[in-house]
This record gives structure tokens, C-alpha cells and sequence, in this order.
């Protein structure tokens, strides 16, 4: 079961976002802390859970903060995608039909 399902971390804005990341970090040092003291863990697999918890907030947050330029990229690729296509010779295009 995941601490935090994707939804949950989307609808999140970006000041809870990053205080539930430091939350899960504070936690990971913590469990990792008792396992290198020599200490048993409870729960071994929540460190699993705490890291990939971890990583989809940050890919999350890197995700809505790399948005508006990307959909800016796209439409300058397939602007440039269209020109290629009409500039094409028609004996070229021909060629390409026979292979």
C-alpha cells in the first residue's frame, strides 16, 4: 500500500508538496539511522515505500514546473514537422512509395 497515492500528490499544491517531502526524508534518516546502529526495524519495507513516495513528489513537482515550456516545444516541433513534410520533391516522395 502506498504512503501517498498519485492523485493525493497531484492535487497537493507546492508548500504542502515540499512539507510532506521533508516529512517522508525526516523519516527515511530516521529508519536508516536504526538500521546502521545495529537496531531492528519494524517495518523493513517502508523504507521501499518512503523512497518511491520520495521520488513521485520530486517527479511530480518537476513535472508542473516543466509544463509551460514543453507545450511551447511541441507546438514549435510540429510546426517544423509540417514544413519538412510539404518542402518533401515529389519525385522523392514517389521513391519512398516504391521501397
Amino acid at each position: 500500500m502506498p504512503i501517498l497515492r498519485l492523485k493525493e500528490i497531484i492535487d497537493m499544491d507546492s508548500k504542502e508538496r515540499s512539507k510532506k517531502l521533508s516529512e517522508l526524508r525526516a523519516e527515511l534518516s530516521r529508519l536508516r539511522t536504526m538500521i546502521s546502529a545495529g537496531g531492528a526495524v519494524e517495518n523493513p519495507a517502508r523504507i521501499r515505500q518512503l523512497r518511491r513516495a520520495i521520488a513521485r513528489i520530486i517527479t511530480i513537482e518537476n513535472q508542473q514546473k516543466n509544463q509551460p515550456e514543453k507545450t511551447e516545444k511541441q507546438s514549435a516541433k510540429s510546426k517544423h514537422a509540417k514544413t519538412e513534410k510539404t518542402a518533401e520533391k515529389p519525385a522523392q516522395a514517389k521513391e519512398k512509395k516504391k521501397e
